[in-house]
């Protein structure tokens, strides 16, 4: 992702911190916009998607890791990163299990926040479509663990808002749907977002006549569940065209 395309929200309560992150990081190139408390932030993330939200930890009202637990069940693609001058190990590691993925300490050190940045807004996009909660919350951990940034939907519907709100380099749809089914979504990727990947991931077995129709609706390859994880994540370093290692 180029620079300048990333977007990225500062949550702080104090204006000068706030400031000056703003600054340096509109200097470079990225897009901004501030927060001053927990409320404004959850109302920011709402209105629109950012690719990094940078949170301080003690605010008044919602505190930084309450925010990200709304963050991460509404916009589960973005990265999160805490900076923070009242984090203890405590703190660290429970931020750390939600998936935050780094907590930092004031005052900033600004070549370790950059490189933070840089590395998650190159993050593969990977947007995964399944009415299986538990499956899609198991898929994001893995997935983040290898490197992609990973957004979550349950319907055809969500996945054609997602699609014309991100740039998804792959999108993961199971063929059954509360709402339609594989092929919709095939269909919807190759319309709003033609230069995205389809993976279809099912349970039912190749010579099933859904999975066909998946693929002559233009998905690219399927993966079946219960998931072989290394043929799984074969497969999507391959359609997103990136080599990724754990992180």
């Amino acid at each position: 992702m180029a620079v300048d395309s990333a977007s990225i929200l500062i949550v702080d309560d104090d204006a000068d911190t706030r400031q000056n992150l703003a600054d340096i990081l509109g200097d470079i190139g990225y897009r901004t916009e501030t927060a001053p408390d927990g409320p404004s932030a959850l109302e920011a993330i709402t209105r629109r998607p950012f690719d990094i939200v940078l949170l301080d930890f003690k605010m008044p009202g919602i505190n930084g890791l309450d925010v990200y637990r709304v963050l991460k069940q509404q916009r589960p693609e973005t990265v999160a990163i805490v900076v923070s001058a009242y984090t203890d190990l405590a703190t660290r590691k429970e931020a750390l299990e939600l998936g935050v993925t780094e907590v930092l300490a004031k005052p900033v050190d600004f070549r370790q926040l950059l490189a933070l940045v840089e590395r998650a807004t190159g993050q593969p996009l990977v947007l995964v479509i399944d009415d299986d909660n538990d499956l899609c919350l198991s898929l994001w951990e893995i997935l983040r663990d290898q490197g992609y940034r990973v957004g979550l939907g349950s319907s055809v519907q969500t996945a054609a808002d997602q699609l014309r709100e991100r740039h998804y380099q792959v999108v993961l749809v199971d063929l059954r749907l509360p709402d339609g089914d594989g092929t919709a979504v095939a269909r919807t990727v190759r319309e709003v977002a033609p230069a995205a990947r389809t993976l279809i991931i099912t349970g039912y077995r190749e010579a099933d006549p859904l999975v066909q129709r998946a693929m002559a609706e233009g998905a690219d390859a399927v993966c079946y569940k219960p998931f072989d994880v290394p043929n799984l994540l074969s497969t999507l370093e391959r359609l997103s065209g990136t080599h990724k290692s754990s992180t």
